[in-house]
């Protein structure tokens, strides 16, 4: 088992920035892919970014220059960097972990929620115009 707890979500000003984090717990968080995901309201769960030992980090496109995921394993902590934050970047976010049977894997299926096993609560990015 993982647990999984976010924070750091909070309302901001359009070009404003956050650091979102995902504490981590149970088993060794450095074997597991993590990710961060988003759901605005109307809309489906979003892949934003991921990261892993044994891969490059992905982002989904509308965040890339914006948004850096990284880790910090001693800390069994992941964090989301996130600048010049945009209205259409509102939503829940959770973190996840999964686990990748190798980089090929973890390159096909890294954007897909189904492939994580553990997920935190959420945390609440609001974004003003």
């Amino acid at each position: 088992q993982v647990q999984l707890v976010e924070s750091g979500g909070d309302w901001v000003q359009a070009g404003g920035s956050l650091r979102l984090s995902c504490a981590a717990s149970g088993r060794t968080f450095s074997n597991y892919a993590m990710a961060w995901f988003r759901q605005a309201p109307g809309k489906e769960r979003e892949f934003v970014a991921a990261t892993w030992v044994g891969g490059n980090p992905y982002y989904v496109d509308s965040v890339k220059g914006r948004f850096t995921i990284s880790r910090d394993n001693a800390k069994n902590t992941l964090y989301l960097q996130m600048n010049n934050l945009k209205p259409e970047d509102t939503a829940v976010h959770n973190c996840a972990a999964g686990r990748f049977l190798s980089a090929r894997a973890y390159q096909v299926a890294v954007r897909v929620p189904a492939r994580y096993d553990y997920w935190g609560q959420e945390t609440q990015v609001t974004v003003s115009s």
